[in-house]
């Protein structure tokens, strides 16, 4: 298959690209960084928000998987929040609309969600079916609201998007645990390796999937023509974050952890 990856310069994007590169296909990156190079595939320059020569790449293509998106790995004052909202709608806008106009349109769309979009609980899991979305909820940081209205507004740019020949996939997913550099799982390792314990109370619940579970769940939504929505991509089992870092901790041989108090 021809592959199109928007954002795919990042640690998903690679992780996707090598497996995807294992099976024989072709991998498009669409990134602002072209000159840079990727291992494994062929970079074409965007902006995420104009329509230009790249469109082209969409045309015959099988799959687009977007992962376009400013990081969250920053500070979340005004400027670095509405960088995030507009990377992620204006990105999935032009998509959309190129989709639209091809003549042969991939055949699905994977769009890059979230987790994040649901609320803090204790009481029970967020399901598709039945997640709790607020961000309103008592005990959580003041900001946490502003991330779900971000995440749904990236979806609603998705959803409301005229594909009627693409088959359009949300991966609502938690944090991808992998040990390449810039990812989440680095960060934290190295927090654990600091000697940092856990943050906040320690209750919180930390949604995670693995690496190799995250690309099979891509897979499997690639292959299964019959499913569109939101499909949410975590382990079963999440841990509370003081038992996260703990187990962390001692897979990098630290025996104590000093906890980060809420402030």
């Amino acid at each position: 298959m021809k592959i199109i990856i928007p954002g795919g310069n990042g640690q998903v994007g690679r992780l996707l690209i090598r497996a995807f590169v294992r099976e024989g296909h072709e991998c498009v990156v669409l990134t602002r960084r072209a000159q840079a190079g990727i291992t494994g595939a062929r970079a074409v320059a965007w902006d995420g928000r104009t329509l230009g020569p790249w469109a082209a790449e969409l045309e015959g293509a099988e799959v687009v998987i977007n992962l376009a998106g400013r990081s969250v790995d920053c500070r979340y004052h005004e400027r670095n929040l509405t960088e995030m909202m507009d990377s992620r709608v204006t990105s999935a806008r032009v998509l959309g609309q190129v989709i639209a106009a091809a003549k042969h349109p991939p055949r699905v769309w994977l769009q890059a969600g979230t987790a994040t979009i649901y609320a803090h609980r204790y009481d029970a899991p967020n399901d598709e079916a039945t997640g709790v979305i607020s961000g309103l909820e008592p005990g959580v940081p003041a900001l946490w609201g502003r991330s779900i209205v971000i995440a749904q507004a990236w979806e609603n740019e998705v959803r409301t998007a005229t594909t009627p020949h693409t088959r359009k996939v949300i991966l609502r997913s938690a944090m991808v645990m992998s040990p390449d550099r810039g990812g989440v799982f680095s960060v934290l390792a190295r927090l654990a390796c600091l000697g940092v314990g856990r943050q906040g109370d320690g209750r919180q619940f930390v949604s995670w999937i693995h690496e190799h579970d995250f690309v099979a769940a891509v897979i499997f939504l690639i292959a299964r023509g019959d499913l569109t929505g939101v499909f949410n991509l975590c382990s079963p089992h999440p841990l509370p974050n003081r038992d996260f870092m703990a187990a962390l901790r001692v897979a990098v041989g630290r025996r104590w952890g000093l906890p980060v108090p809420d402030w």
